[in-house]
């Protein structure tokens, strides 16, 4: 009889701890599962956010692109288009500061510098507050800045 009581001991032990270990299998395979999906939902924010990036870069390139076309049109002060030539120009402008402000929410701060400083040289490019210095020799600096700036935010980290 004493036999049979160990042997009943034993087999509960083994179902026991049969039934512990297959609880533990299951929540570490579970963990897992839930720290793989985490790094999925991280990578895809990232991702979602790099989008968002280089569609206000893009956005703020292209404004720049007609900032800049458009001191290279601008008439002379005492020239017969000056009236028209600002009222093209002002949503140019206005354009490229919406354009600058996303950038600033959405970039890194190590963009917001650049962006801002090729911002406000092209604003002087635009209204000829230049002096002599030709348009494109005066906006190269700021325009390479800010591009490398924006180059390097875009890079996957």
């Amino acid at each position: 009889m004493a036999g049979e009581v160990w042997a009943s001991v034993l087999s509960l032990s083994g179902v026991v701890l049969g039934s512990g270990l297959t609880a533990f299998a299951q929540r570490a395979t579970q963990r897992s599962a839930e720290r793989t999906e985490e790094r999925k939902q991280a990578a895809a924010t990232a991702e979602t956010r790099r989008a968002e990036q280089l569609h206000a870069i893009k956005e703020f390139s292209a404004c720049a692109q007609e900032a800049e076309r458009a001191a290279y049109r601008r008439p002379d002060p005492w020239g017969d288009d000056e009236d028209g030539w600002m009222t093209q120009t002002q949503p140019i402008m206005t354009a490229l500061w919406t354009a600058e402000r996303t950038l600033m929410l959405l970039c890194d701060e190590a963009v917001q510098d650049p962006v801002h400083v090729y911002g406000r040289a092209l604003n002087r490019a635009v209204w000829r507050d230049i002096g002599d210095t030709e348009v494109n020799e005066y906006l190269e600096t700021p325009k390479a800045t800010f591009m490398a700036a924006a180059r390097t935010s875009l890079a996957f980290r």
